[in-house]
């Protein structure tokens, strides 16, 4: 590390270090040390400390005895070099997370149009796309473009990677997220662009995130600083981008995120940094191009970027999948409550499709300005042909309609089946998009990411409102004969199970066994996906695991599905059962939708989805349970589920089934509905929904147990569950 950069990170983490003392001792001034701090829905306290120090700080005492450490960081005797520029730079990362707290201690964050500090929640709803490749990079931008249209022309060619972009920071007075702002760019996690904050101390914030990683996912346990920094380097692929003047206290910044392992790129001339032992690559460089400077980034980072090229007139991919299309600025729209719309999508023979014919059967989008309304009747059939292709993949593909056409910028699409809402927004129509382009994008994605299975792809696009009609009549019979075909499958009428590893990018001794009656924990994943899959991928992360010969039966295990994850899990799983929370359940990754946790009091189980950010019985929030739960590690008594597993026959059958349910929150009770009402009839107590408790009747132990004395809860009189 050349002098002038060693020399600029002493120099700013000292001033860090000093402002946070000034400010620290003001507040214990103001408010004493036992005044209580921290940053919203975490379980990690301030996570920089609690991640690399083992310190769970509560108070602005614990802060000040944090502060103490980043003050013995920046004292060196004799000439600082490399390691201790960047044990600096962690200072000053250490402090950073001080001064953000206090901010949030006198309600000072977060700033105007930005997110703030993120949250656990966040963190774990996201996990699918952290592992499943749609968010294969994070760019923590710092600074401001040169103008505006700079700015935007970053921000989208990130965008088309599928790169997270952390937007903040200002130089000369100026930050990205006004720039961004001024030209309507749409921001927020759905969009892939996420304003943390205008000043550099808030970039601690996308740090934050990464350094949670490896305690979420990672399975590391708080104060293992240097497997932290390593899980970092290795597994979060994120890097800085300075744009704009550079001083001191930015340096210092930059030190922090090279010592986890992230480079900084710069569009200004600063000292390059070539490899360090922190780093894969380059540390720092400089790249002036404003054209080039995202495939720097991007080289410099080692991310694997997937474009998918798409022949239509709008820009394509994943992070446009979040954007929202607004009544002021929509062009047209299908079905939803203004019009009849439907997509289906079913297998014939490979002689009965013609590959890449697109079809639009009546009026395309040029009769829109000519309409009363600004809305069209919309049926999109999609014929597939493949040698290798099976009937029950068809649900499978039909799902992807809408993560296809949600990727093209200006288009939004919410629902399936015949329950879809489709809007195209003015710009998207100015650039010349047809409903001919949906077409395109079906026949390119699906070719691209089945091309294993499937050999055609044929698209008809009806807006006559007699032509919808009849394709939904088609449509609507065939759907009812999936959902008997899917709801008659059980564990015991297949032979294989499949396995999931996709999350041990994140959580590397973590494996999901995927069962016809036990989806993935995230919820993303059956064991018709499963099999999908490793038709697609034969050496994918979704493997088959036959079952052979069963040990125990009500446990639910089997001697080759201990080997295969035993195996999987680099060892360190011996053996796992499908049915029991209690005995050897699943390990967890950390993207789970749901925890269930056991509520000894009441001889029963609650289950809290990652949306309810309210207490429960068991004293503590989803965040604060899902410390509990993750890393690929066994919890006895705790376990991460997908949502669809408490309606299912095996749902902890070990332990009792469904009758050991005590508490849930009522969105989820809502959200499961019809299904979970059908459960209750099938275990023969028609009411029994009615008597698991929800946060209307009861939140503390000394409220549930009353409850479900006066319901006359079943848990209550079967055996203990301890």
């Amino acid at each position: 590390m050349s002098e002038v950069v060693v020399s600029l990170a002493m120099s700013g983490a000292g001033k860090v270090v000093g402002l946070t003392e000034e400010k620290l001792n003001a507040a214990i001034k103001d408010k004493t040390e036992s005044c209580k701090i921290g940053f919203p829905e975490t379980a990690f306290y301030l996570p920089m400390a609690n991640a690399l120090l083992a310190k769970e700080a509560k108070t602005l005492k614990d802060a000040k005895d944090i502060l103490a450490h980043a003050k013995s960081l920046i004292d060196v005797k004799g000439t600082p070099g490399l390691v201790n520029a960047t044990d600096a730079g962690i200072a000053t990362l250490l402090c950073a997370e001080i001064l953000m707290v206090l901010r949030y201690l006198y309600n000072e964050e977060p700033q105007a149009d930005c997110n703030g500090f993120f949250t656990d929640n966040i963190l774990r709803s996201l996990g699918i796309q952290l592992v499943d490749g749609r968010m294969p990079g994070f760019a923590a931008i710092i600074g401001a473009a040169p103008d505006n249209k700079t700015a935007v022309d970053i921000v989208r060619q990130f965008q088309e990677r599928n790169i997270v972009v952390f937007a903040g920071g200002s130089s000369n007075g100026r930050s990205i997220i006004d720039q961004l702002k001024e030209e309507k760019v749409q921001m927020g996690w759905d969009n892939y662009i996420v304003p943390y904050g205008r000043d550099i101390a808030s970039a601690i914030y996308p740090l934050h995130w990464a350094i949670r990683g490896a305690l979420t996912f990672g399975g590391i346990k708080p104060g293992q600083a240097d497997k932290c920094l390593q899980y970092c380097k290795e597994r979060v692929l994120a890097f800085g981008l300075a744009l704009g003047a550079i001083d001191d206290i930015k340096v210092a910044a930059a030190a922090g995120a090279i010592r986890m392992g992230f480079p900084i790129i710069a569009d200004t001339d600063v000292p390059e940094i070539p490899a360090t032992p922190f780093t894969t690559y380059e540390a720092l460089v400089k790249e002036k191009d404003y054209k080039k400077i995202v495939s720097r980034c991007v080289e410099v980072r080692g991310i694997k970027v997937k474009v998918s090229h798409v022949p239509i007139p709008v820009m394509y991919g994943a992070a446009f999948e979040g954007e929202r299309v607004r009544k002021e600025n929509l062009f047209v729209e299908f079905g939803g409550k203004v019009s009849t719309a439907i997509e289906y999508l079913h297998s014939k023979k490979l002689d009965e499709v013609e590959d890449k014919k697109i079809e639009v059967i009546g009026p395309d989008l040029d009769i829109v300005k000519t309409l009363p309304k600004k809305n069209m009747p919309l049926g999109i059939e999609v014929m597939v042909a493949g040698r290798k292709f099976n009937k029950d993949f068809e649900p499978i593909l039909e799902r992807q309609i809408h993560r296809y056409i949600n990727w093209a910028m200006g288009l939004m699409h919410i629902g399936q089946r015949d329950m879809i809402w489709i809007r195209i927004n003015k710009e998207a129509a100015e650039k010349g998009f047809k409903l001919q382009h949906i077409g395109i994008i079906l026949h390119a994605m699906i070719h691209q990411d089945y091309s294993a299975i499937v050999d055609k792809v044929q698209v008809k696009i009806y807006t006559k409102e007699e032509d919808v009609e009849k394709l939904s009549k088609q449509a609507q019979k065939v759907f009812a004969e999936r959902d008997e075909r899917l709801s008659g499958m059980t564990d015991e009428s297949v032979d294989a199970f499949y396995s999931c590893t996709l999350c041990q990018s994140f959580a590397p001794n973590h494996v999901c066994v995927i069962t016809p009656e036990r989806l993935g924990l995230c919820g993303a994943y059956s064991w018709l996906d499963g099999r999908a899959s490793y038709e697609i991928t034969p050496t994918g992360p979704n493997q088959p695991i036959k079952k052979g010969s069963i040990q125990d039966d009500k446990l639910g295990k089997w001697k080759n599905v201990d080997n295969f994850v035993f195996d999987k899990s680099n060892k360190s799983v011996q053996s796992v059962s499908m049915y029991s929370l209690m005995v050897d359940p699943q390990t967890s990754c950390g993207c789970f939708e749901c925890i269930l946790a056991v509520i000894p009091e009441a001889n029963g189980v609650m289950i809290v989805n990652r949306d309810f950010s309210g207490i429960t019985p068991c004293g503590m929030t989803f965040t604060t349970l899902a410390g509990s739960v993750g890393g690929g590690v066994q919890t006895p008594g705790f376990l991460g589920v997908g949502k669809l597993y408490v309606v299912s026959k095996k749902f902890i059958s070990a332990e009792g089934g469904l009758k050991r349910l005590v508490w849930m929150p009522k969105e989820l009770k809502e959200l499961l509905g019809d299904k979970l009402k059908k459960r209750c009839q099938e275990i023969g107590d028609p009411d029994f929904i009615n008597k698991i408790a929800d946060e209307t009747n009861a939140t503390t132990i000394e409220e549930l147990v009353p409850f479900l004395e006066k319901v006359k809860h079943p848990a209550l009189t079967i055996p203990p569950i301890l």
